[in-house]
């Protein structure tokens, strides 16, 4: 089973795929919290290190109604919706790099005359993040080409980015707040912020919230998403998009979050063992700073 090492909290930013630099970071800090209405988020427990930013404010929410990612391939100039972002820092050199989990879709014979499908068929996701591609094939079984590491030439070109970021962003900061955007059908985002105290690496995952459970008898909310890009914080992977795991996301306070991590794990019956599938599975817990935004300006 696949667990995640020891984490922690902590930001930095801006919006490209490419790594960032320190003055980079001070700048957008500055201007995405001059442009979205996000008061400074405290952490819970006092565990957010002392920093002279905040970095999710240096990390304005994507429209992910409007963001794709454009390949230049002439053979096929594939389009791919962005599900979820995930920016990876690096507090000592005061890089970022964001990576981008896009949706999935099923194993096809490409512009063919009939039979568009493979007989045998796999689950297909691409991640994309500074020169490279992490692909996910999830077949019926164990695979050996579950995931693939290429450079963006090998695959469909150079990519176009083509990310809208949100025209206005509003933190929710209160469960009326969070009740009354969910019931009013306004699109939300969610921020989470994870950390590794012994590597200095730090990440924010940010994704739209598909399912947002609301309880009015207990006042309280729950959001369950994915797939989204976890990353393993633990150590320093070459290159480093292969930290990278598929899982769902799931938290309901602002200072932790679950994750169930896409993993081979057994199929018992009867007590025994008969195979072994991808499936998300052996969930945990971490340390997190999470914060919900709804996109517009909520209802009052």
């Amino acid at each position: 089973m696949w667990a995640p090492g020891p984490v922690a909290l902590s930001g930095d930013g801006k919006d490209t795929a490419m790594k960032t630099t320190r003055r980079e970071v001070l700048l957008a800090a500055a201007a995405g919290a001059a442009s979205l209405h996000m008061p400074s988020v405290q952490a819970a427990d006092g565990e957010m290190p002392s920093a002279e930013w905040d970095p999710m404010d240096a990390m304005p929410p994507l429209d992910y109604g409007l963001s794709f990612i454009c390949n230049t391939a002439a053979f096929n100039a594939v389009r791919f919706w962005v599900e979820s972002r995930t920016r990876i820092i690096d507090a000592a050199s005061g890089t970022w790099v964001d990576y981008y989990q896009c949706g999935s879709c099923k194993s096809e014979h490409t512009f063919a005359e009939r039979d568009l499908f493979m007989q045998d068929n796999y689950d297909f996701l691409p991640i994309l993040g500074g020169d490279s591609w992490l692909i996910f094939r999830r077949p019926a079984r164990l695979s050996e080409t579950y995931r693939t590491i290429k450079s963006v030439q090998d695959m469909w070109g150079p990519p176009e980015l083509r990310l809208r970021e949100a025209s206005e962003a509003t933190v929710l900061e209160t469960w009326e707040q969070i009740r009354d955007a969910t019931a009013d059908a306004t699109p939300i985002v969610t921020q989470t912020e994870l950390w590794d105290e012994d590597t200095g690496l730090r990440a924010i995952i940010e994704c739209p919230t598909k399912t947002m459970n609301v309880s009015l008898d207990k006042r309280l909310y729950q959001v369950d998403t994915g797939p989204i890009a976890y990353p393993d914080l633990s150590r320093n992977y070459e290159p480093q998009i292969d930290c990278l795991r598929l899982a769902f996301i799931a938290f309901n306070a602002p200072h932790f979050a679950d994750f169930v991590v896409e993993q081979p794990t057994p199929v018992v019956v009867d007590g025994e063992e008969k195979t072994q599938i991808y499936h998300f599975s052996n969930p945990f817990s971490v340390p997190a700073r999470n914060r919900v935004l709804a996109l517009g300006r909520p209802e009052t």
